[in-house]
């Protein structure tokens, strides 16, 4: 709960307090002040933090050392392997295996739940890049 929550409750409470209705409306039109500076804050922030991000995702991108830069085409690997297994080959493999004779009850699958949310971002990245990519914009 933040500042801006509490807003209709000052209101109220300055309606009560401040008999004059000039020093009332005084009294809120500082608050709406308030009110603007904490927003643009909250903005500037916001903004601070996904700056502060980016910086580090150039710094880990054009890193030559494998733990640096290689954790994120090693989590695109592992979820493209488990997404190529449990959508592709695993059905392949159970269909093949029904045609001749051998069907398959209970084959274990991944649990994609947990996947989906990583290679969803994972995907979401590469097609940044592409855009980036179509528009000009050259990697360092």
């Amino acid at each position: 709960m933040g500042f801006l929550d509490f807003i209709p409750f000052i209101g109220k409470v300055i309606d009560r307090v401040i008999p004059d209705p000039q020093a009332a409306a005084d009294a809120k039109i500082e608050l709406m002040k308030l009110q603007i500076n904490d927003a643009q804050f909250t903005a500037q922030l916001a903004n601070n933090l996904v700056q502060s991000q980016l910086d580090i995702n150039k710094v880990e991108a054009t890193s030559d050392k494998l733990l640096v830069a290689g954790w994120r085409p090693f989590i695109g690997w592992v979820c493209g392997t488990a997404f190529a297994c449990n959508y592709v080959i695993i059905p392949i493999v159970v269909f093949c295996m029904a045609a001749f004779g051998h069907p398959l009850d209970d084959v274990p699958k991944f649990e994609m739940g947990e996947l989906m949310p990583v290679l969803a971002g994972l995907l979401g990245l590469g097609a940044l890049r592409s855009y980036e990519k179509v528009k000009g914009v050259k990697s360092k």
